[in-house]
């Protein structure tokens, strides 16, 4: 018997208003930025990402472990380069790192690693 129905993720991050509308429009999930230091995307089964706030915040460095990663999100997607054209006008940026062919890295706008994938 499970204790909960679905996770919810929170990331730090210096906007997350900004970072909500990036996901929210990655994944067309409902954005709620109404308050400026938390906001969270949410699907239509109640599944949600939150964002919150963080003062000073330092983004990951990948793949370096200096300030690890500490968790990413793989986006599953149909096509790597269609899907990339459309985060890239987003606001996110491919990462140099290019370690595999079936995926690819990127960072969001607060510099999170994220990989969109194909299976």
């Amino acid at each position: 018997m499970a204790i909960a129905r679905f996770p919810s993720l929170v990331l730090d991050c210096p906007d997350p208003g900004a970072l909500a509308r990036f996901y929210g429009t990655l994944l067309d999930w409902k954005v709620d930025d109404s308050d400026p230091g938390w906001a969270e995307i949410r699907a239509e089964n109640g599944t949600c990402i939150s964002f919150q706030r963080v003062d000073g915040f330092a983004a990951p460095v990948w793949p370096g472990q200096e300030k690890p990663q500490q968790m990413h999100l793989d986006v599953i997607v149909d096509d790597l380069d269609t899907a990339e054209a459309a985060v890239v006008e987003l606001g996110a940026v491919r990462h140099e790192h290019k370690p595999g062919t079936t995926f690819r890295v990127f960072l969001d706008p607060a510099g999170h690693p994220f990989c969109l994938c194909v299976n």
